[in-house]
């Protein structure tokens, strides 16, 4: 990996399904727990555009109805497999698909009620994205 100059933009969301359940996926570079699926933003690539490719890429979701949920800074912490400076832009959006096939960034999946979802071990970033939202819409 080189080293960072500036902090990387990021992109995730909470995927809601028609059953309203949200989609959560367990990856390696997050040590195993549960994250929601999302990724960088490429230069020339607006935020939601960057939002629907990482979608697309991770899950074979395609996503509508995007919502801001809230931003986040994560500076080297021990949570991700490497030293990184992110800043997240955490999002809510909906699904009609329901296939999902996950590429190399997650090892498994569920769809779950938003409230069961915050017994999983999440790492801390989707803890505080889900409790955000559900302080803003239930």
């Amino acid at each position: 990996m080189t080293e960072q100059k500036y902090p990387e933009p990021t992109v995730g969301a909470l995927i809601f399904n028609k059953e309203g359940k949200i989609f959560l996926m367990t990856s390696p570079k997050w040590k195993g727990k549960y994250v929601v699926p999302g990724g960088h933003i490429e230069v020339g690539e607006t935020i939601e555009q960057a939002l629907k490719r990482e979608i697309k890429e991770e899950t074979n979701l395609d996503i509508f109805d995007i919502e801001f949920i809230m931003t986040q800074e994560f500076i080297f912490g021990e949570e991700f497999h490497e030293k990184r400076h992110f800043i997240f832009l955490d999002f809510a959006c909906k699904t009609n698909g329901t296939e999902v096939i996950l590429d190399k960034e997650g090892s498994g999946y569920v769809w779950i009620d938003i409230d069961e979802a915050l017994n999983l071990p999440l790492d801390s970033y989707t803890r505080k994205t889900i409790i955000k939202y559900k302080e803003k819409h239930i």
